[in-house]
C-alpha cells in the first residue's frame, strides 16, 4: 500500500505486548548501526496515527513497516526489514522469491502462536536506538 510517510527513516510498528516482537525490535536496533529504523508499539497513539494515514489497522497485528513511501505487513515487512540490516541479514531478502501466500502462511502461523510460545508482557518496553537512546517514530 502506498501512503506511508516519506521519512528518511523507516518506521517499524510492532506488537509491544509480545515478547517475540520486542526481542525482534532489540535485534533490529542492534543490527542497524546507521539508525535506519525508528520504532513504535502498535498499541501507541503514534502508531494509530500512522496506520490511519496509511490505510487503517493492519491485517496481521504483529509488525508493520512504513518505508520508502510504502506500507509492508507480514512476511513482506520482515523481509524488507532484513534488507535494511547489516550483513549477512540482507541475504534473507532472497526469500522474497518464495510465493507470498506460502511466506504469509508460515509467518501467520508463527504470529498466531507468538504469545503461547514466547509469552506476553503487560506493558510495552521502549525499544533502544543503536546508541542506546530512545528511538521514537516521529
Amino acid at each position: 500500500m502506498n501512503g506511508a510517510p516519506p521519512d528518511a527513516r523507516a518506521v517499524v510498528l510492532f506488537d509491544g505486548m509480545c515478547n517475540l516482537c520486542s526481542g525482534a525490535v532489540r535485534f533490529i536496533a542492534a543490527n542497524d548501526p546507521g539508525g535506519t529504523f525508528a520504532f513504535a508499539s502498535l498499541q501507541s497513539a503514534r502508531a494509530t496515527e500512522l496506520l490511519a494515514a496509511t490505510g487503517g489497522p493492519p491485517h496481521d497485528p504483529s509488525v508493520v513497516l512504513l518505508a520508502y513511501g510504502r506500507r509492508y505487513e507480514g512476511s513482506d515487512a520482515a523481509l524488507h526489514i532484513a534488507l535494511g540490516l547489516r550483513f549477512p541479514w540482507p541475504l534473507a531478502f532472497g526469500f522474497i522469491l518464495v510465493p507470498r501466500t506460502l511466506r504469509d502462511r508460515v509467518y501467520g502461523w508463527i504470529a498466531a502462536n507468538r504469545y503461547r510460545w514466547f509469552g506476553r508482557r503487560d506493558a510495552c518496553a521502549v525499544p533502544p536506538s543503536p546508541g542506546g537512546r530512545v528511538n521514537p517514530a516521529r
